[in-house]
């Protein structure tokens, strides 16, 4: 019962509904509501706010959710590594990518997922302060993120390739011909970029402020879908990572040029908590990320 317990707890934080977390941990929700009051009667402190819906933890609250998300890990640990000891690795792998590495993320997960068929593999979409969010409350194995920019706590982490930026056209532009542009030529086309919140846009507005330059886009959206989506209709252009745009498929109706003066390159990683010891399935994903890295030039993406 203590366990289910603990889990309850990391449900209704996740979820901040009652009956979604309960559906979560399948079971009811009187179920639920029945298990945290008998946990918060066993340690004698109040746990969750009271009201006609979920209002929050009480202080005492979230530092028994601190603990409930260690127990849940461990105990989901404990039943990988009872099952690899078995001779095969199962469970779920949870990786939070920022979005300008989703096309390049795949290049370790399908590895990992055919190394371990046992293991259901989930990749989630994420801004990099999610993921660290997501590795501090146990939410994420591992996430693959920018490893400079904004500071990473409490991680270990692994470089994986070195990011590159392209601007990005239709054929029938007048710079489609052109082997390499200046950032200062890109910086007064029509560009289409990510919002400021995300943090290839804050990386993009940084080179561009160093180099005497404004980010000026006509055209802001919250996904590279988005920028593909404006760019092939023109006349807008846009600036967008490498690997993202060689992970976008067919791009014969888009054009991908080298952004010099400068040549900006920013490190792409695997990030996983540095709880010791790291569960099963992270272990084994850090495991695989070595081999994988080991021979190869970090100028070359996982692309």
């Amino acid at each position: 019962m203590f366990v289910r317990q603990m889990h309850y707890l990391v449900a209704l934080a996740r979820e901040k509904h009652f009956g979604r977390a309960a559906e979560a941990c399948h079971v009811t929700q009187p179920t639920l509501s029945a298990g945290i009051r008998k946990l918060e009667q066993e340690l004698g402190l109040p746990i969750v706010v009271r009201g006609h819906r979920f209002l929050g933890f009480t202080a005492e609250g979230e530092r028994v959710l601190g603990w409930a998300r260690q127990i849940a890990a461990d105990y989901e640990s404990l039943k990988q590594e009872r099952t690899e000891t078995g001779g095969r690795l199962s469970g779920t792998l949870r990786v939070g990518a920022i979005p300008a590495a989703t096309a390049a993320a795949p290049a370790l997960l399908g590895p990992f997922r055919l190394r371990h068929p046992d293991v259901k593999v989930q990749m989630l979409t994420l801004s990099s302060a999610a993921i660290q969010r997501g590795l501090d409350e146990l939410e994420l194995d591992a996430g693959i993120t920018y490893l400079e920019n904004e500071p990473l706590n409490r991680v270990r982490r692994l470089d994986l390739y070195l990011e590159r930026y392209v601007f990005v056209t239709r054929p029938d532009d007048p710079l489609a011909r052109r082997r390499s542009l200046r950032w200062a030529e890109a910086a007064v086309q029509p560009l289409c970029l990510l919002t400021p919140d995300m943090q290839n846009r804050r990386i993009i507005d940084q080179v561009m402020a160093a180099n005497g330059l404004i980010s000026q886009p006509a055209i802001e959206t919250n996904s590279f879908m988005g920028v593909w989506s404006f760019v092939r209709r023109g006349p807008w252009t846009g600036i967008v990572p490498q690997a993202s745009f060689r992970g976008l498929g067919d791009t014969a109706d888009l054009v991908a040029i080298p952004l010099v003066d400068p040549v900006h390159t920013q490190p792409i990683g695997l990030v996983l908590s540095d709880r010791d010891p790291l569960s099963p399935v992270a272990g084994a994903l850090l495991k695989l990320a070595r081999e994988l890295t080991r021979d190869r030039s970090p100028e070359t993406d996982l692309t």
